[in-house]
């Protein structure tokens, strides 16, 4: 499985920005894809996942404001970002897992500045 990011970027806070995801694998549709990010000094952390079924996972961070979505016949997953805030600056990274097995993008930065 590759993973291919876009859509990052340098915007304002209470900015919006879009980020998405194309992936290869042949078992998109039934495996759960997400978004996570790493702010530097810190671990990698969950933004959002959406499972095949659409149910999604939301950290306490960005609920209200971002929203994942899944296109399966593209083999795409979405984040859309508003409200943005400067502390949601990081590395964003897609993922998707499949057979208990992690694959990452090669993640893509976002910044927001005050």
């Amino acid at each position: 499985v590759q993973l291919q990011a876009s859509g990052g970027g340098l915007v304002q806070a209470g900015g919006s920005l879009r980020l998405s995801c194309a992936s290869s694998g042949v078992f998109f549709s039934i495996n759960t894809v997400g978004w996570y990010r790493q702010a530097p000094g810190k671990q990698r952390e969950l933004v959002a996942i959406i499972r095949s079924g659409g149910s999604t996972v939301y950290a306490d961070s960005v609920k209200g404001r971002f929203t994942i979505s899944r296109d399966n016949a593209k083999k795409l997953v979405t984040l859309q970002m508003s409200s943005l805030k400067p502390e949601d600056t990081a590395v964003y990274y897609c993922n998707e897992v499949q057979l208990e097995t992690n694959y990452w993008g090669q993640g893509t930065q976002v910044t927001v500045s005050s």
